[in-house]
């Protein structure tokens, strides 16, 4: 290896060690700050000064947020559940059928993409409220689905387009049904992309905080933990060790997700490429 080859090299690999660093001292911060015992003060400095679980159990008993965890996972698991099999049935049916305004309708559901989220607030908030389902979960729900669906068809479609019309012409040729079809050639060859959709179902289910705090506002039962995170912030002091300690147990089930996502990621690809 040249001198020039070595130089190179020790600089790339010390540009990467500072991205690294940069990216990931705020989740050590957070979870070092969880664990101290003064973080409540803000005292704090770059190792804890004496380790405890003190923030942890305020947070989870006094502070309720195994409420909040628990309706967070309930919001999660059905609109990543629902979007998935929705976006998936309806980006098959644009994909592979034609019909009147169907054209009209991928535009359509592409202009709902452009729209800025915040301008939805008001639309959604007015429709979920005529439908009595304010301060529940299931129009917290609904709303998500809304916003998950054009994302999740449109990025579908493409995936569908791309599974060659032969390899469904084979399969009935062999004698399979429509099911056995959907299920042993096409689902194998899109679940890449809908593993993608998923993980942003997920993100906006779990992460969202503007549309959840417009739809529970009055009933702090059903909170999520986005909302449930911002009754440790004071008006004139905040309580950083219940804070990064909250922060710290929204963060372990989006990790977990991202975990078992990329392995079936990974899968679904394998799959999607070799004939069985």
């Amino acid at each position: 290896m040249t001198p020039a080859r070595v130089r190179r090299n020790v600089i790339v690999g010390a540009l990467v060690t500072l991205l690294l660093v940069f990216t990931l001292f705020p989740a050590y911060w957070m979870m070092s700050s969880a664990f101290d015992a003064n973080a409540a003060s803000g005292s704090t400095g770059l190792f804890p000064s004496e380790l405890t679980l003190d923030n942890f159990i305020y947070v989870l008993n006094d502070g309720g947020f195994a409420v909040f965890l628990r309706n967070s996972l309930i919001v999660a698991v059905a609109v990543v559940v629902c979007s998935a099999v929705l976006s998936l049935l309806a980006s098959v049916a644009v994909a592979r059928f034609r019909f009147k305004f169907r054209t009209s309708m991928l535009l359509m559901i592409l202009i709902v993409q452009m729209v800025p989220m915040e301008a939805l607030v008001i639309p959604l908030f007015v429709q979920v409220r005529d439908l009595q389902l304010l301060n529940t979960l299931l129009g917290l729900i609904i709303v998500y689905i809304t916003i998950s669906l054009p994302f999740g068809i449109w990025m579908l479609r493409g995936f569908v387009a791309a599974v060659p019309v032969e390899l469904e012409e084979a399969a009935f040729l062999d004698g399979a049904s429509w099911w056995r079809m959907f299920r042993s050639v096409m689902l194998p060859l899109v679940m890449p992309g809908l593993v993608a959709t998923s993980v942003f179902s997920f993100i906006t289910a779990w992460n969202e905080f503007i549309f959840a705090m417009t739809m529970l506002g009055g009933a702090s039962d059903k909170y999520t933990v986005a909302i449930g995170l911002k009754q440790f912030f004071g008006e004139n002091s905040n309580d950083w060790g219940s804070v990064m300690a909250a922060s710290t147990l929204i963060t372990l089930p989006v990790m977990i997700f991202f975990i078992i996502v990329q392995g079936k990621l990974s899968s679904g690809l394998v799959a999607g490429a070799v004939k069985g």
